[in-house]
């Protein structure tokens, strides 16, 4: 019996939580396709992630979805921050369901890294790459301090009253989510968007409560969490992607995300999604499974916990050796899964797994999987 291929459950405070049909995690994947720049996802939103959820995975996450205009990526970036996005949101989650999958909504703030060119190859042919000036519509973007590390425009320093604001910005966005029938809400603070810079410190030389020691450089996350905890309904589970490593000596090391998966775990945080890097040029290893020992890093922190390894993971017998050697507890799927659509039900084809634990839509079932 393939262990990718059994059900799972991922705890929340209160009630039996959240069970997936299976371990396969299709991971969060920006589409830079609204079509307004008004933040509300639309037909393709429901097509992508719709064709992923008849294909099989157990939990289907949105792109990164901002919790603020400010906070988006680009202006083509998905959003959360009003009612109108929430109920936009509403039917692609029902259209997930009725294919047997969870639905998962990333919660998102790009922090210094927001205003910049959508990443689709006509911009980047163009030669549009970067922030997005004035011009183009850009906006003046807010992070924990001022930066040129990924040479973008500069952020203005956060005050405290902005950063307040934020905290509450991502408590509102988790209760749309709840209202648009999302299963899990996960809080974005990897790629070195806004949580991974107060984080880092990289990109975090505040000289306040929010700066300096690890305690006050995890405070806003531990805010954060704290907020859309309280908000987010208790028999709903938590998540939270991190960068385990920036593999830059004097950043955010791997120690420190598995100290700090410790505290989230005791705020409420119970899934944990395990990425790398985001702040300044890339300095890590590289190929297939690279981060998974990221992963068990955190596993082995909070080991009550079910973490995903994400990165490189494409063929069958890899995700399925992840798990069976327990370095984690289920394989976040993206590249692979832009390719393949049906990469759950082929992967469990391929692995021998009993008919009825190959998941597929009805209408595909002539595929003979």
């Amino acid at each position: 019996m393939s262990k990718l291929f059994t059900p799972v459950d991922l705890a929340a405070p209160t009630g039996p939580g959240l069970t997936l049909r299976n371990r396969t995690v299709l991971a969060p994947m920006c589409q830079y396709s609204v079509a307004n720049r008004d933040g509300v996802p639309h037909t393709w939103h429901l097509a992508h992630l719709g064709a992923r959820a008849a294909g099989g995975f157990g939990l289907v996450f949105t792109e990164a979805a901002a919790v603020t205009a400010q906070g988006r990526i680009s202006d083509r970036d998905a959003g959360i921050w009003n009612d109108d996005q929430s109920r936009a949101w509403a039917p692609i989650v029902d259209f997930i369901h009725s294919q047997g999958a969870a639905a998962g909504i990333q919660l998102a703030h790009a922090g210094a890294k927001a205003s910049t060119h959508a990443w689709l190859p006509h911009h980047a042919a163009a030669g549009e790459v970067g922030s997005l000036g004035e011009e183009n519509g850009g906006w003046e973007t807010a992070a924990p301090s001022e930066t040129d590390v990924f040479g973008l425009d500069s952020p203005v320093a956060m005050s405290g009253e902005q950063i307040a604001a934020s905290i509450r910005d991502w408590a509102e966005a988790a209760r749309r989510a709840d209202e648009a029938g999302f299963d899990v809400v996960q809080i974005h603070a990897a790629h070195g968007y806004l949580i991974h810079q107060f984080l880092s410190p990289l990109t975090n030389t505040r000289t306040d409560e929010y700066g300096g020691s690890f305690g006050n450089r995890t405070r806003y996350a531990r805010e954060v969490i704290t907020a859309v905890r309280a908000t987010w309904p208790a028999h709903k589970p938590l998540a939270i992607r991190f960068s385990g490593d920036d593999w830059v000596d004097g950043g955010w090391r791997i120690q420190d995300t598995a100290r700090f998966a410790a505290e989230a775990f005791e705020l409420g945080v119970t899934a944990f999604d395990l990425s790398s890097a985001g702040i300044g040029k890339y300095h890590g290893p590289s190929g297939p499974g690279f981060q998974v020992p990221l992963a068990t890093a955190v596993k082995q922190a909070v080991p009550a916990a079910f973490v995903s390894a994400v990165g490189m993971i494409k063929d069958p017998s890899q995700a399925e050796q992840v798990l069976v050697t327990g370095s984690a507890d289920g394989v976040s799927i993206g590249r692979a899964a832009l390719k393949n659509p049906n990469w759950p039900a082929v992967a469990a084809a391929e692995l021998g797994a009993p008919r009825e634990q190959v998941p597929f839509a009805a209408q595909y079932w002539r595929a003979h999987w």
